[in-house]
């Protein structure tokens, strides 16, 4: 019996919902952690819905701040008691010209897209030594591909995409597998956007979620440690 629980930042939505949904479909328990309390505590309470026993919980956080995170993780671990499996997936992004980008904005997306995954592995360190874990980012295709008006969101995930190399080659002596997943399009509510039909060429949240979970069954012995993911089939431009 699958007895795993996953902590996903990010995860009330989008991709870390469709990952959070195909780890429970596999009897995996999820910490779903969300800026807002509410939302957090909604789709856990769905996620739990007609279920056995209790499957998902969630909690307020906000990655930007280490505090917040490590609040999440103690209250997670009182509640199943390991964490076996994390998903730094929260994110955000700004977009516009050198002249456009406010100091705000740069300092939401840094501080979203690369110090909140610092701060989402320094909390969950601990338990993943314990628990000889998985540690997964979500960068983008953007980590490797800068585009125009992409300063703020490009050096972000640039910078996720290093660390999270980096961080692999620290961790993997103390048994912990790192990797970090970079898509393209994704059919989710980023930036306001509203999925509707339109959005069916997009690699949608359930695939990557498909993905994580292939990834937990591989042999130990063998680490995807960069996976880049793109839509099959894009519209001609």
């Amino acid at each position: 019996m699958n007895t795993k629980v996953a902590f996903i930042t990010g995860g009330t939505k989008g991709i870390g919902l469709g990952i959070a949904e195909a780890l429970i479909a596999e009897g995996t328990k999820v910490i779903l952690t969300s800026r807002s309390k509410t939302d957090a505590q909604k789709i856990a309470d769905k996620l739990n819905a007609d279920k056995a026993e209790q499957v998902a919980v969630g909690l307020e956080a906000d990655v930007r701040h280490f505090d917040a995170v490590e609040d999440a993780v103690r209250k997670g671990l009182e509640e199943f008691g390991q964490i076996d499996y994390v998903i730094a997936n929260a994110g955000l992004g700004h977009f516009g010209s050198i002249e456009e980008i406010t100091h705000e904005q740069w300092h939401q997306v840094i501080d979203t897209n690369l110090t909140g995954v610092f701060n989402t592995i320094k909390a969950t360190v601990e338990a993943l030594t314990e628990s000889k874990g998985y540690f997964i980012s979500i960068s983008s295709l953007a980590g490797t591909n800068f585009f125009a008006k992409g300063t703020a969101y490009n050096a972000s995930k640039f910078g996720l995409t290093g660390f999270t190399q980096a961080l692999m080659l620290d961790l993997r002596d103390k048994g912990i597998k790192v990797s970090t997943i970079m898509p393209g399009s994704v059919s989710t509510y980023f930036n306001g956007n509203e999925p509707d039909a339109n959005d069916a060429w997009k690699i949608q949240p359930e695939d990557l979620g498909e993905l994580v979970v292939d990834m937990f069954k591989l042999n130990p012995r063998t680490l995807p440690s960069k996976i880049e993911v793109r839509p099959s089939q894009p519209p001609k431009k």
